[in-house]
């Protein structure tokens, strides 16, 4: 019943859709991410009130076209249902739309997915360091990232 009322009200934003693990899931246009986001929030036959979970993947080893995802993963309080959202997002142009303005969990979601993958929130309050010191060089979850890379961590002269 997910699917197919998201598909009847985005017929071409919807990509693909699957049944995974038993929950509904879809793959959505990176382009209309925020007019999804607003229908799951607002819908009565949806009602996303949480946002369990957001986070990158790096596809590049799968030897896909499109390198990075960003997924959600929702949840419903009012109807008890569930739903896996995925964005395809290309490595020319990682960026895709804050759902911080519908959820505010998704604040540091957003935050550790920019740090750890480079994907940039777009229109997200406060895209800072949440894990990583400031300086750091690379993205430490991306599959091309040297695994022996060492960084200096920068000490405070306080701390001297």
């Amino acid at each position: 019943m997910i699917l197919e009322k998201l598909k009847e009200n985005f017929l071409a934003e919807i990509l693909e859709t699957c049944d995974s693990h038993g929950d509904p899931a879809a793959v959505v246009r990176k382009d209309r991410l925020r007019e999804v986001l607003v229908f799951l929030k607002e819908d009565p036959a949806f009602q996303f009130d949480q946002l369990l979970d957001l986070c990158g993947v790096d596809r590049s080893r799968l030897g896909e076209a499109i390198r990075f995802e960003v997924v959600y993963h929702f949840y419903s309080l009012t109807h008890h249902h569930r739903l896996r959202l995925r964005v395809k997002v290309p490595q020319e142009d990682p960026r895709v739309a804050t759902a911080t303005d519908f959820w505010q969990g998704a604040d540091w979601f957003e935050r550790e997915c920019w740090e750890m993958f480079g994907i940039v929130f777009e229109g997200h309050p406060r895209l800072k360091h949440l894990l990583l010191f400031d300086g750091f060089e690379g993205y430490p979850l991306r599959k091309d990232y040297p695994i022996a890379k060492r960084q200096k961590i920068p000490v405070s002269e306080e701390v001297v």
